[in-house]
């Protein structure tokens, strides 16, 4: 099983605009063959002290993917090409953390 942490930060903003985007093209992506799971998670309003936080600009995509390969089959996906060019406007930047079980 191949793990996805996406960490998106949008622009000043317009965080809403791409989880708008996202969430237009879930279905999509969860249809996927070898899409275990796809979920976008921001910051819990009321964290205590000592957590950190990745901002009100930022969200971070959990995903879980049967393997390799079909997480490169997302990644090149017509829904994602298309949600891609939704959101380039409103993106500051991203990280793609690809992860295994240790």
């Amino acid at each position: 099983m191949i793990h996805v942490l996406a960490i998106i930060t949008a622009k000043p903003g317009m965080r809403d605009r791409i989880l708008e985007a996202y969430r237009a093209n879930v279905d999509a992506v969860r249809a996927e063959e070898g899409c275990i799971a796809y979920e976008a998670v921001v910051d819990i309003q009321s964290v205590a002290p000592g957590f950190a936080q990745f901002g009100p600009d930022s969200f971070v995509v959990v995903e879980k993917w049967t393997s390799m390969a079909a997480l490169q089959a997302h990644a090149v996906a017509p829904h994602m090409k298309a949600y891609a060019g939704k959101v380039k406007d409103f993106t500051a930047g991203r990280a793609i953390h690809v992860l295994e079980p240790a």
